[in-house]
């Protein structure tokens, strides 16, 4: 693509587009602003990396609208739009073009139940195991060595890479992409403790529920409901490595990253964000466009929509800052105790002295 047809493009999702400088030099692909060179196109979204302006070698850089760019005449061409980081994605997009997960088709050594449906221009991989009354929805790919159980459902556009594995039951929405190792719909921790001292294990005899427009990370397992659903609601994007347990539901838009871990029959509303390493205990509530910085630890329901916690025990943000603080006054708090302590001390042996 050259310039000018890049400005065509991203018009289509901006208004306005502002071309600074020439429209003719063609664009090869995306490139990190301090690595790019000629021929390539990056982005400045941020006015403390405004120094990459001059610094890059990038033949077309896109900015926010009030960017300090000149006149374009140099060997540098500048787009305008007034979120240059989404406008970046949307040439990621564009440049990145379609995985080759599996051929079309259905891959010989498959294995694919005579009761399941497949739709139309499905792709299915080497190895795959699809089971007793599953279906698939149109244009989805099955990557090699995944394994679909009895009865699960999955919608249309679904990308499920490598080594998936889907339980009985899963059912899964439209554009749903599930990235190499994960697991849906394992059993929940669920064991009934005895007097001597062992356990019975809890039948596991629900689902799990994913929503259109879900992205999940490798590695990740989310576990099947002791009975009705778990569920991942609409547009909710969940990292590698996180652990969600029976009966949770994960709000529209919820983000979660790495190795986060949410106990059982937790629900976690709408928009909110879950920083890395978080840990929630189970039965809580989290509302509506909750932060939850990484390492927190949540013992409680947060219900007011939109505060920021952190910490261990988690808490409101400021709380914590001002508990940060006093903890770090502690050690000029002790040395003030201990030399008020001596005075005293002197004080009281003077007083004796005189008795």
């Amino acid at each position: 693509m050259n310039i000018a047809e890049i400005k065509a493009f991203l018009g289509r999702y901006f208004d306005p587009v502002d071309l600074v400088g020439s429209g003719d030099t063609v664009i090869t692909g995306p490139a990190k602003i301090e690595e790019a060179g000629a021929g390539q196109v990056s982005f400045v979204a941020n006015e403390k990396y405004y120094r990459f302006i001059e610094e890059t070698a990038a033949s077309l850089l896109i900015v926010n609208t009030d960017a300090p760019v000149g006149d374009g005449s140099g060997d540098k061409s500048f787009l305008k739009v007034n979120d240059p980081y989404t406008a970046f994605v949307f040439i990621l997009q564009h440049f990145a073009g379609t995985r080759q997960i599996a051929a079309p088709g259905t891959a010989s050594t498959a294995i694919v139940a005579t009761s399941a449906r497949l739709g139309r221009n499905v792709a299915i991989g080497e190895h795959v195991v699809i089971g007793e009354r599953c279906v698939i929805g149109d244009d989805t790919v099955i990557g090699p060595n995944t394994i679909l159980m009895h009865d699960v459902s999955i919608g249309n556009s679904c990308v499920l890479f490598p080594l998936v594995t889907c339980y009985d039951g899963t059912e899964i929405g439209d554009r749903v992409t599930i990235h190499s190792g994960t697991v849906v719909g394992a059993d929940g921790f669920g064991f009934a403790p005895q007097k001597d001292g062992s356990y019975i294990k809890i039948p596991q005899m629900g689902t799990v529920q994913i929503e259109d427009d879900v992205e999940i990370g490798a590695n990740t397992t989310i576990d099947r409901a002791t009975m009705g659903k778990t569920v991942i609601r609409k547009g909710a994007k969940v990292d590698n490595l996180v652990q969600i347990a029976h009966n949770c539901q994960i709000g529209e838009n919820t983000v979660i990253a790495s190795q986060a871990g949410i106990s059982g029959s937790v629900k976690i509303g709408r928009q909110c964000m879950i920083g890395g390493q978080a840990g929630f205990a189970g039965h809580l509530e989290i509302a509506d466009r909750t932060s939850v910085a990484a390492k927190a630890g949540i013992s409680k329901s947060f219900l007011e929509p939109g505060q920021s916690i952190r910490g261990v025990p988690a808490q409101p943000m400021r709380d914590q800052f001002r508990q940060e603080a006093l903890v770090r006054g502690l050690g000029a708090m002790k040395d003030k105790i201990e030399s008020l302590e001596s005075g005293l001390r002197e004080l009281q042996a003077r007083l004796d002295d005189r008795s």
